[in-house]
């Protein structure tokens, strides 16, 4: 089982400290023993310990920076939302796979925004200007908010901010069960928490240091059974072996662990695997033992946006794995809503 993280080593923005969060963590920390360094910005710690890139880089991973968002214009490019909310950056988690690895590059610690009320105050601006209009934000772009919220609550905050609001509503997703203190919050519905499930193979070999399948189910039964409206991402969609097999699994687990009044008003997205150039040679340098199989030739090239394309699988066996997913869900889990293939 993985435990709740806690960090190693902790960075602290002077700033930080003129909010009260800011306060309450660095206490919680002396409290806790954990050493507390200052970083003039949660944008450049330096002298990280460890002699090489790969000790450096799990340091790294177990580092948690507090600071405070200073450009608080909020973005999304995701089918999901109207918009990000920045409460955190980073994650510890140690997905082979993730997109974070390149986004981040040299800065893979796990950063927290002590001003808050700021985000909140920028997100009520949105929610007028499209007003009466709903506006989705989604807390987890850049990180998993979960996974640090047990230590901040900023999350907890956050989700009873939109509780309260008229047209506002919040959307996170999380590989980890640590949930325990999500159950009590005031959401009013407003909040749609999802999981990011997938087989037990890849969640075994290509992503360490989160949440084991069983333990995500549990999560989102405790999640359904505390009033959340519930999805769920299936994602990276990964072609192994016995890829079918696995993710039929998964499925026939969902619907024999789920009460029934939470099939009612789930949601599916699937995603499948994908790799950028960049994102090959740095996952081959942070995890030089990983299963992912990153061969260009099995692949087919998409141009992206940006002029950065990615590898996705090829036509017919996207095609097969939308087909055998939208399967499983209309099989298992007929009253759920599927929401989008990419």
């Amino acid at each position: 089982m993985v435990k709740p993280f806690i960090p190693q080593l902790v960075y602290i923005e002077p700033r930080a400290l003129e909010y009260p969060l800011g306060r309450e963590l660095q206490e919680k920390f002396e409290n806790m023993g954990i050493e507390i360094r200052e970083t003039t910005s949660h944008n450049h710690v330096r002298n990280l310990p460890g002699d090489n890139h790969f000790q450096q880089y799990r340091v790294a991973k177990s580092t948690l920076v507090v600071g405070v968002r200073k450009t608080l214009k909020f973005d999304t490019s995701k089918p999901s939302a109207e918009y990000a909310i920045p409460l955190a950056t980073g994650c510890m988690g140690h997905c082979h796979y993730c997109y974070l690895q390149t986004t981040m590059g040299s800065k893979p610690y796990i950063r927290t925004y002590v001003n808050v009320e700021e985000v909140f105050e920028s997100a009520n601006k949105y929610m007028e200007e499209r007003a009466p209009e709903p506006t989705r934000f989604e807390a987890s772009c850049t990180s998993d908010i979960v996974g640090v919220d047990h230590l901040t609550h900023s999350l907890k905050r956050a989700i009873e901010f939109f509780g309260e609001s008229e047209y506002g509503k919040l959307r996170f997703v999380t590989k980890f069960a640590h949930v325990d203190h999500l159950l009590d919050a005031k959401h009013n519905g407003k909040t749609r928490f999802r999981f990011s499930m997938n087989a037990d193979y890849v969640i075994k070999f290509l992503e360490p240091g989160t949440s084991r399948l069983d333990e995500r189910i549990e999560a989102a039964v405790k999640v359904a059974n505390a009033g959340y409206p519930l999805g769920f991402i299936i994602a990276p969609i990964y072609l192994y072996d016995d890829w079918k097999e696995g993710y039929r699994e998964l499925f026939e687990k969902l619907e024999a662990k789920l009460p029934a009044f939470a099939k009612k008003d789930l949601t599916f997205e699937l995603i499948q695997h994908r790799f950028t150039q960049p994102a090959k040679k740095t996952i081959q340098k942070n995890y030089p033992m990983t299963k992912l199989e990153m061969d260009e030739s099995k692949r087919q090239y998409k141009w992206g946006k940006y002029g950065i394309g990615k590898y996705v699988y090829k036509k017919e066996e996207q095609q097969d794995m939308k087909d055998t997913l939208t399967e499983y869900i209309e099989k298992y889990l007929p009253e759920g809503k599927f929401e989008y293939f990419t």
